[in-house]
């Protein structure tokens, strides 16, 4: 008995000893001590103070992209069937409420081709209606389920892209949701500690959508002279791209198809060049790295465009074959070097965004919830060891020593976690305080009604845990249950209250099962013989 009881003892103080770890290291001052405490227990914007901005997310830029991208596939294999349309048009969604209702117009399809036309909608281009608008003119429109996925595509990837630039700034405890469910284009960024959000605001808004493409002519001084030198018309397979640059504004002749594209780009980092200046150097992967290659190779002395979110930023002559890189000079400081860098890794938006809401909370108001909270919870923890000293005597021992058992395991779990602490999750440790004293209340008291039934006191006290061990599980499952729903349904701060609540729920089972019947087992274990509980 005594060495099945020494092992569990050892299991305690390990289990002490691992969370006592994880809050504070192995600090060898008071000044480290406070410092671990501070990286390892991180706190929520409501409790450090920060920033949040709401979001919304420009859906119908991403919807008139698909569509003009479809309209070019549209013209391409009706070229190689050999027929010959008129007009392909897209009707651009002006609004966010109108982003599925975005169109591909269709004009002058020859009657007698008019079956090939329609074999080639509906076998490359089937997420898609087509609606006859007369004998020889149609109209695409998405089908619902295709802009309802595309949505979500959109969301997912904006948050994704947000979530890749606010961790390259070195933000920690910072969160990108969705705001709800019914406002499904807005999405919520906490950014705890943030008290200037501006470069954080610029840095999420830039596109950051990197092409590079073949430069057919150019620069010209306005877009008038370069319809001028071309007759007034563009050549197939081009398209006008203007470069603003100290305020001057050229016109470039590019064309239509990038050689490579963002999402071609591996890396990307700031450098400082040869002459001082700051430049972004990125990488490509390997298919991109292939394509460049061969590109170069076959056009060296001809000039390539880097554009950066519709703007060529310079144009360089190729002069020699290039693989795998590429560089951007002349982008300004470092620290624009270094946005840039980091908005090209984070790879870029399917859309565009606009800040509908931003509000700063200050320290002080955080400081001023963490120690409420703080005082809430002294308050609450002696008034719950006073009432179980007074109403169960020696054995309230027990149960105090179990309950800040509990509370250092639900810090120590927060800690390894990297979990955030925000003020619902104080509400949610003051609610496992409770939960905890009323497991060890149904073990008391069934202890009680085995020794009023005359059983021997260790007896009295196995029964007693056996049999309360039953209820405590079955009460600690369906509030698991209910906290699991509100993590999956509720918004940030639920989802704190809920994680901190069952952390609390699943450290008690081990204190008030397993730690107090240790220390039950070591008190009726001693040499001299218990005659009385005090309970």
């Amino acid at each position: 008995m005594k060495k099945n009881l020494r092992i569990k003892f050892l299991i305690i103080v390990g289990v002490v000893l691992a969370c006592i770890y994880g809050i504070i290291g192995i600090p060898k001052s008071k000044a480290e001590l406070v410092e671990n405490w501070n990286r390892n227990i991180h706190l929520g914007l409501d409790l450090r103070g920060g920033t949040y901005l709401v979001v919304q997310v420009q859906e119908q830029d991403a919807f008139n992209s698909e569509a003009n991208t479809q309209a070019d596939q549209l013209r391409e294999s009706a070229r190689k069937a050999n027929i010959n349309l008129a007009e392909v048009d897209v009707q651009d969604a002006k609004t966010l409420a109108d982003a599925g209702k975005v169109a591909i117009v269709v004009k002058g399809v020859p009657t007698t081709q008019a079956g090939d036309f329609r074999q080639i909608v509906t076998q490359q281009f089937a997420n898609w209606t087509m609606t006859p608008l007369n004998s020889t003119d149609y109209r695409l429109t998405l089908k619902p389920s295709e802009a309802i996925a595309m949505r979500q595509q959109i969301l997912a990837q904006t948050r994704n892209t947000f979530e890749k630039k606010i961790n390259g700034l070195g933000l920690s405890e910072s969160s990108v949701q969705q705001r709800r469910a019914d406002t499904d284009a807005e999405l919520l960024v906490q950014l705890p500690g943030v008290d200037d959000p501006a470069r954080v605001k610029q840095i999420l808004q830039t596109a950051a959508v990197l092409e590079l493409y073949e430069v057919k002519a150019g620069p010209f001084q306005s877009r008038e002279e370069a319809m001028a030198q071309n007759g007034g018309v563009l050549p197939v397979g081009s398209k006008l791209v203007h470069s603003r640059s100290a305020g001057n504004e050229t016109w470039y002749l590019l064309s239509r198809a990038p050689v490579v594209r963002g999402q071609d780009i591996r890396d990307a980092r700031a450098e400082q060049g040869q002459q001082g200046t700051w430049q972004t150097t990125f990488v490509l992967s390997q298919t991109a790295a292939r394509r460049f290659s061969s590109f170069t190779g076959s056009h060296i002395g001809d000039r390539l465009a880097i554009v950066l979110d519709g703007n060529v930023i310079t144009a360089p002559s190729i002069k020699g074959q290039i693989s795998d890189n590429g560089v951007i000079e002349n982008v300004g400081t470092q620290q624009e070097a270094s946005d840039l860098a980091l908005n090209l890794r984070a790879g870029s938006l399917p859309a565009s965004v606009v800040f509908m809401q931003e509000n700063t909370v200050g320290p002080s108001l955080g400081n001023d919830s963490i120690r409420e909270g703080f005082t809430a919870g002294i308050a609450g923890v002696l008034a719950v060891i006073a009432a179980m000293l007074i109403y169960y005597k020696r054995s309230g021992i027990n149960a105090v020593l179990a309950l800040i058992l509990n509370a250092v395991i639900l810090i120590a779990c927060l800690s390894y976690f990297g979990a955030v602490l925000t003020l619902p999750g104080i509400a949610g440790v003051i609610l496992t305080i409770g939960m905890a004293v009323d497991s060890n209340v149904l073990i008391f008291e069934r202890i009680r009604e085995e020794l009023k039934a005359g059983k021997a006191i260790r007896a009295a006290v196995d029964t007693g845990f056996d049999k309360a061990l039953i209820t405590i599980i079955d009460t600690h499952v369906t509030t698991v249950v209910s906290c699991a729903i509100l993590f999956m349904l509720g918004s940030g701060p639920v989802k704190g209250f809920a994680v901190t609540l069952v952390i609390g729920l699943v450290a008690n089972i081990f204190t008030a099962v397993f730690v107090s019947k240790v220390i039950f087992d070591w008190e009726l274990s001693r040499p001299v013989p218990v005659k009385h509980l005090s309970i």
